[in-house]
Parts: structure tokens; sequence; C-alpha cells
């Protein structure tokens, strides 16, 4: 290994002097690489939404709705334990690498034992196949955790944004290839097989690390201690979220469980295009000065701005145009999509403002507490889903949506305990964005009612504009003003030489 700090995978000392500067830049470039990538998989959806049935969607939700708890626990949070961890050394990530591999390969064996099971549950014989071919996806993905987490230690977030947008570049070309050829429900299941495996060769490549052979005796007690609870808190997080599809497809069969995962799988592009990367950048950074409670907590207010400045007028509009959305992106067949679409926007923000929290908590080590949060709301979430699944999709869409935002003020106030954050301090970040959002939701509605435009697109642009009118006389209002200049300052300033004071935030 090179002594030198800048070269070494384990250090992190160089990331100090310019903690605020690396953390915008890979930011910007991140989302640069997120647009490409929200691109490419808008595409991907839209083709196949065209050439595929909600059936083959809804078969393939069966398994992923199951398989998907199996995924958030794969890693055993380890990737997070190296990231969040001071000093580690390469014996210990050695060790943690073939954990990761061994629980990748028994989670793969499960997937394939479970099968059967599966079809039966699902009372669809389909399923068996479909289960057994997505198995192979948690030992790829045990193969890149480490390599993954080192790259994000090191905020290499370049590197990351490149892997990104190559393994779309990838993945859905061959996904659409297939489904052209008659491939049916089989390309989507090839997708996420393509995915992660060219991820795993690209992750490879970019980290010159290399693991060797496990040895005893090394102290990675703490560091599974710490990972087994961001392993649970995610396995808790994705129990949550996927139950919705699980019900769906038992109690509705695969025909709805299709027109809802594909809303809600539409409505997740811009949500994971946001939140993933806001991850990668924001918990490295909130690792190294979790021992700065101050500037930990202007730090995460800073990266909640952003977050919803960027957010809520997507989800505004996405509220508003949910029929042409729905007509333009998926077709004809998917109508009754719409509604379902549009109630899940609404929950959306709600599962958007919970992630920031997630993040404050793990990078600060908080991770005993997180698991015990999500734990309570998960039983909330998914009973919300079983009170509403007697009234179809838009029943579960309903419920969840409501109960997200009704627990969201409690969920945020336990999150700040210990810490100088407080309620009035996250009101103050986000009201701004929020009432601005409802301002440009106001006129876009008010424009598609009195004007009543016909055709989707006509639809789409008149909603736009409405947005951008609202978001224009926003800068006459000198408070928002002055808090929307004070987010596009932080891009503005991301090549500018780091000094003591901007460091400091």
């Amino acid at each position: 290994m090179s002594t030198s700090k800048s070269t070494d995978p384990f250090s992190t000392e160089h990331l100090h002097a310019d903690l605020k500067g690396r953390s915008v830049r890979g930011g910007v470039v991140t989302v640069t690489s997120q647009v490409l990538q929200f691109s490419v998989l808008t595409i991907s959806t839209v083709v196949l939404a065209h050439i595929l049935t909600p059936r083959d969607f809804g078969l393939v939700a069966m398994v992923t709705g199951i398989t998907g708890l199996a995924q958030s626990f794969a890693d055993l949070g380890l990737s997070e334990a190296t990231i969040q961890r001071p000093d580690i050394n390469h014996q210990q990530v050695t060790n943690l690498f073939w954990i990761n591999v061994a629980i990748g390969l028994g989670l793969t064996i499960l997937t394939i034992a479970s099968a059967p099971l599966l079809a039966w549950f699902y009372r669809e014989p389909q399923v068996r196949n479909i289960a057994l071919a997505v198995s192979p996806v948690f030992f790829i993905c045990g193969l890149r955790v480490q390599h993954d987490a080192l790259l994000k230690r090191q905020m290499r977030f370049t590197a990351l944004a490149i892997r990104d947008a190559i393994i779309c570049l990838v993945a859905v070309p061959i996904a659409i290839f297939s489904a052209m050829h008659g491939a049916g429900y089989w390309a989507i299941v090839i997708l996420p097989l393509v995915l992660n495996f060219t991820a795993v060769v690209q992750s490879w490549l970019m980290v010159r690390w290399r693991p060797g052979l496990p040895k005893r005796g090394v102290e990675i007690r703490k560091l599974i201690s710490f990972g087994g609870d961001v392993a649970a808190s995610y396995l808790i997080l994705t129990a949550a979220r996927s139950m919705d599809n699980v019900l769906i497809g038992w109690y509705w069969g695969a025909g709805p469980l299709g027109l809802y995962s594909r809303a809600y799988n539409l409505l997740m592009i811009p949500i994971r295009q946001l939140s993933g990367p806001a991850f990668s950048v924001a918990v490295p950074g909130f690792s190294i000065i979790q021992s700065d409670r101050e500037r930990l907590a202007h730090y995460y207010l800073r990266a909640v701005a952003i977050l919803v400045w960027i957010a809520a007028p997507i989800f505004g509009f996405l509220f508003v145009c949910a029929s042409p959305i729905i007509l333009l992106a998926l077709g004809n067949r998917w109508n009754d999509a719409a509604p379902v679409f549009e109630i899940l926007v609404i929950g959306a923000l709600g599962q958007l403002l919970i992630q920031p929290t997630i993040w404050l908590m793990v990078g600060k080590g908080d991770t005993r507490r997180l698991r015990n949060l999500l734990s309570v709301v998960a039983v909330i979430i998914i009973s919300s889903f079983a009170i509403g699944l007697p009234f179809g999709v838009k029943g579960v869409a309903v419920m969840g949506s409501t109960v997200i935002m009704a627990i969201l003020p409690w969920v945020l106030k336990f999150s700040f305990r210990d810490t100088p954050l407080t309620l009035r301090r996250f009101l103050g970040a986000v009201y701004w964005p929020i009432a601005v959002c409802c301002g440009g939701i106001a006129l876009a509605e008010i424009t598609l009612h009195v004007w009543k435009p016909t055709g989707a697109l006509l639809q789409l642009a008149a909603a736009g504009l409405s947005f951008a009118v609202v978001y224009a006389m926003s800068l006459f209002i000198p408070a928002a003003r002055k808090d929307l200049m004070t987010v596009v300052s932080v891009f503005a300033r991301r090549k500018a030489p780091a000094t003591p004071a901007a460091v400091a935030g």
C-alpha cells in the first residue's frame, strides 16, 4: 500500500481540508450523472411499458417485493461501517469483504430454495422461475460492497457517477432489445442482472484495493455490530416500503400489482436519482464531522434545503400532471395507474424528507436508535397498507401516503434528540421551497381548469409554464430569494478554493 494519504484507500485525513468543496463538487458531478441515468431509465420505463403488459410487471414485482427484503440485508450494513469508521485497515476491510461474499452466496441459495414457496404464496407458477433467475444478484452484489464503500469513503464521487452512468447505458439497451424480441417479463428480469454484473466490473476497475485472505484475530466486532444495526434498519425500512407490493400481489393478483408497481416505480425514478447520490455525498461528510455537533446540524440543514428546492417542483409537477404523464410514459393501457400515481406523489415528499434523518443517524453512528425508530415506523406503515388493502390499490396508496405525512413530525423530532437540531430549524430550511411549490401547484391547477388544454403535451406545457411563473415571482419575495440564492451560491462556488470560513459553512 502507498503511504500517501491521498492515495491510501483507507485514510480520510486529507478530506478534512476541503470537505465542503468535495461535497458540493461531488454533488454537482453526481447530479449530472443522475440526469443521464434519469433519462435512460425513463426511456427504459416508457419503452418496456409499451411493449409489455401490466401482468408482466406484476409477476416480476411479486418476486422483487420479497427479494428486496433480502437485498436490503445483503451487505449487513458493512459498507456503512467502512464509510463511517474514522480508522480502518486493509485486513479489516478484507474480512468484511469475505463476510459480504458469504452473505450474498447464502441469500442466493436461500432464494433458490424459496422459489417454490413464492409460487405457492402468490398462486402463480411463473414466479418460481423468476425467483431462480434473480437469485444470483445477491452473490454478485456481495462482490462489490466494500469496493463501493471505499469509493464513498474517499468521496470519489466522479468515479461513482461515471460507473453508474455506464451501467445504465449497458443494461437498459439489452433489456429493451430483449423485450422487442419477445422475451416478455424476462426482459425485466435481465435488467438488474446486467446492471449489477456491470457494476461489479466497474467497481473493481476503479478501486485499486484487492482483498487478501481472511484472518482470525482481526478486530471487526464493532464494525459488525454497527453494520448489523444499519442492516436491520434498512431491512425494516425496505419491509415497510415493499409490503404494499407483497400484499397487493397476494390479495389482488399480478394485474393490479402491475398497475400499482409501475406507478410506484415511475415515481421512484426521481426519488432514487435524488436520494441515492445525496446519500453517497452526505453520509461520508456527516461521518467526518460527527464530533462537531453544530457544524453537523448546519451541514444537515443545508443538505435538506438543497434536496427540497430540487425535489419540491418535481413532485409538484408530477402531482398536477399525473394523467398526461402516465398516458405519455406508459400508454393507454395504463390509464388506471394515473390516480394511484397522483396519490403516491403525496407520500413521496414525506419519504424524501425522512431520508436525510437516516443519513444523519448513520453518519453520527446512532444506528441503534435508528433501528428502534424504523421498527415503529414500519409497523405503522405496514398496518396502514393492510387497512387500505380491501379497498383496492388506491386504498393502499391513500393509507400509505396519509400515514407517512402524519408521522413525519414525530420521526424528525425523535431523530433530532441529542443534536442542536429542532423542528423549528428544520421548518426554516424547508418552508420556502415547499411554499413556492404549493404556489406552483395552485397556479397550475387553476390554469388547467380554466384553460382546459386538450392533449397531454399541451397540458404538460401549461403546467410547466405555471410553475416557471411562480418560481420567477418568488424572486421578488426577499426571504424566498435569499433562501434560494443561498442554495444557488453553494453550486456557484463549487470550484472556488476552500477557505477556513468556507469549510466551516
